[in-house]
């Protein structure tokens, strides 16, 4: 099923344009929430290091993209503890989900699609949670070159098994793993739909924060039904 131009964008504010709480928050790490760009929200547990978040200007050149979100290690936390772990993502109320058709043998492939760099090649994860159901599925995707702009697409296949619900309840949440212990990534990466065990989510995932040399940027998020961006 194609993408493309005719299916809309499932996420908001994934240009990095809006950022009405304000374009930096520093200390990030010591509490989960919303810092600066919006619909973008910062899950962190338990850890040591401290990001500083910011709505930057660095974006792909050609794209029409103007902005991204830049984390930047501030405090590094080179002993990862087992319940530790960093995130940031997005969710979309199940009313938005239903052309996924998920849970019926009808269920069409979701593609992300997403700009990054870092200032070192490394192995992250995205992920894709089904609240409803407790299930996910997750992704690693590599950035190969430091300090380059780089587009990632990961295309996800339907999940026949269970639905979302047709509700404005938060139903599905797109996350972007920064950092995660072994509870999160001492087993297996979880590459096709399952029950949630939170061991499988973040296998093989770098830790951003392990040195204040680090930092990531994205932009230019796509999540749309099909199997291309």
């Amino acid at each position: 099923m194609g993408g493309g131009g005719v299916n809309r964008n499932l996420i908001i504010n994934g240009a990095m344009n809006v950022a009405q709480r304000g374009t930096s928050s520093t200390g990030i790490g010591a509490s989960s929430g919303y810092f600066t760009c919006d619909r973008w929200k910062i899950t962190t547990g338990n850890t040591a290091g401290r990001l500083t978040m910011t709505q930057d200007s660095s974006a792909p050149s050609g794209t029409g993209l103007a902005n991204s979100i830049k984390l930047d290690c501030t405090t590094a936390d080179t002993s990862i503890a087992a319940d530790e772990l960093t995130i940031i993502g997005q969710s979309i109320e199940g009313q938005n989900l239903q052309t996924v058709q998920k849970g019926t043998s009808s269920a069409v492939p979701i593609t992300v699609s997403f700009y990054a760099k870092a200032n070192a090649s490394a192995t992250y994860v995205a992920e894709l949670f089904d609240h409803d159901n407790s299930r996910h599925i997750n992704k690693s995707y590599t950035i190969s070159s430091a300090d380059t702009w780089e587009k990632k697409t990961i295309t996800i296949d339907g999940d026949t098994a269970t639905a979302f619900d047709n509700s404005t309840a938060a139903d599905l949440s797109l996350y972007f793993w920064l950092a995660a212990g072994s509870n999160y990534s001492g087993g297996t990466l979880n590459t096709s739909w399952n029950s949630s065990t939170n061991a499988n989510r973040a296998a093989g995932l770098v830790n951003l924060a392990d040195s204040t040399s680090n930092d990531w940027y994205i932009t230019g998020i796509q999540l749309e039904v099909g199997d291309n961006a």
